[in-house]
This record gives structure tokens, C-alpha cells and sequence, in this order.
């Protein structure tokens, strides 16, 4: 019998596989997974994230297992597309948040906000129910900057799961959601999680975001290192040339890297 929620193809970028996906088909495999009630989470994938897989393996599998790995980031798109996918379009955590809360308006899908920093998420699901009148709001939970203990996390899980949400956001920052997200499918029965990272912030304005131009021209990297430098000098300035030569090796077939879970 045919998958009614088929994952997406994927795009081989340096060892992680990276959907080949537009936002309207982001939209529909979301959709279709609360529909059928599948557990699953969605990586939003930027440069930064295939780096920190070189160097991490346990985090590339992670990300290969997911049900769906956004090209959040426009070199993902090009090299996408330059691999024989041209459809892709940038799957950006901040707009997938408000494509799909028009989407959960329209629908009745309920959401639940988790992460920032203590009255962020409160702040987020106001926003986002000023702007899609009708949104449902399941929950929302700040936690604390450190580890939770096995006696908190057991009660975070028996909070998130009592409130019952269709789709569970996760803005705790990458990689740190991606692991989180990982480690508690299992527990939680939630048909979708999405790890937007600092989408929580940048939808209350506590950091801002780059011109439509920028992200579309591939710079805002350069707009986020002016406003943060001293946060993500090294996630640009290192990681981004790096990345560069390995999709060269990449491309000239020095460099293979299987998708292996």
C-alpha cells in the first residue's frame, strides 16, 4: 500500500539530506501528517546545521531521520537546485511559522509553543493569534537556560501531551532542538514537531530580521553577523567558507558522503 504521507526526496549536501521541497509542499507534508496522525519532527536546516554535522555525527543522524529537512537557508536552495531540483525554495523557520498558523487557522490545527527565553513564547502565541484571528493555542512553556532534570522533563512531557497539540513548536536553537525533538518523539504525542530556532525571537521583536531583498539574494547572513557579532562571528565567518570548499569537493566528486541514518 502507497505512504499517504510519503517523505520527501532529499538532496545529498555533504552527508545530510536536505528535502526537496517549496514552502507549499512543506505546507501539505505537515498538513497530511496531522491528518494521519503521525509522529514525526521537521528539521529547518541552515548551513550552520550540515556544518555542525561534519563534526557531529549522532546530530547527521538525527537529521537524516527526520520526517522533513527545510532548505532554511538560500546556498541550500542553490546547490539544490544545481543537483537536479530545480522546484526548491527557500523553507525558512520564521515564514514556515506564519504559512503554516494561516494554514492551523483555517483548519482548527492547535499549537503549542516551547522555548525562549520566560514570557517569550506568551508573546509569540499573542502575536500569531492577533495575526491569524482563529488560531488555537494548546500551550505554550519557557524553559529555564540549563538541563531539566529527569523529574521536570517527565513533567514537561506530561504537560505537553495532556494539552494534546497538533503541532508542537520548538524554538530552543539548533542544534540543541534538534536533539531535543529527537529524544522525545517517542514520548510525546504530538503529530508534528518543527525546530524554528529563532523564530520565537524574531516574531516578538526581541531580534530583528533581514530585508525580503537579503534573504532573497543569499546575505542575510551578513545582516545577522552586524546585528549579532559577538553571538555568531564564528557560525559566518568559519563555517560559511568551509562549507563552501566542501561543496566544491563536493561538486568535483573529492568528496562523498553518504545519507547514512
Amino acid at each position: 500500500m502507497d505512504d499517504p504521507c510519503p517523505r520527501p526526496e532529499r538532496t545529498n549536501i555533504l552527508g545530510v539530506g536536505v528535502s526537496a521541497i517549496n514552502m507549499q509542499q512543506a505546507l501539505d507534508q505537515i498538513a497530511c501528517w496531522i491528518e494521519r496522525r503521525e509522529r514525526t519532527y521537521v528539521v529547518v536546516c541552515p548551513v550552520y546545521t550540515v556544518m555542525m554535522c561534519q563534526e557531529q555525527p549522532a546530530l547527521r543522524r538525527i537529521v537524516n531521520r527526520a520526517g522533513m529537512v527545510t532548505p532554511d537557508g538560500m546556498p541550500l536552495v542553490f546547490l539544490s537546485r544545481r543537483l537536479g531540483q530545480p522546484h526548491v525554495g527557500r523553507v525558512y523557520g520564521p515564514d514556515l511559522m506564519l504559512a503554516f498558523s494561516e494554514v492551523a487557522a483555517r483548519r482548527g490545527y492547535t499549537s503549542f509553543f516551547y522555548g525562549g527565553a520566560e514570557g517569550v513564547p506568551e508573546r509569540l502565541a499573542e502575536v500569531l493569534c492577533a495575526r491569524f484571528p482563529g488560531l488555537q493555542v494548546a500551550g505554550t512553556y519557557a524553559p529555564p537556560f540549563r538541563d531539566l532534570t529527569d523529574e521536570e522533563d517527565d513533567a514537561v512531557i506530561e504537560m505537553i501531551n495532556a494539552a494534546n497539540p497538533d503541532v508542537l513548536w520548538v524554538g530552543l536553537g539548533s542544534p540543541k532542538q534538534d536533539y531535543w525533538m529527537a529524544r522525545h518523539r517517542d514520548r510525546l504525542n504530538v503529530p508534528v514537531m518543527i525546530g524554528v530556532g529563532a523564530a520565537f525571537d524574531m516574531h516578538t521583536g526581541r531580534i530583528p530580521q533581514a530585508p525580503r531583498w537579503m534573504q532573497r539574494s543569499g546575505l542575510e547572513w551578513l545582516f545577522r553577523l552586524a546585528a549579532e557579532p559577538g553571538r555568531l562571528w564564528r557560525r559566518y565567518l568559519i563555517y560559511n567558507p568551509l562549507f563552501m570548499l566542501y561543496m566544491a569537493l563536493q561538486l568535483t566528486g573529492l568528496r562523498r558522503l553518504p545519507l547514512n541514518d
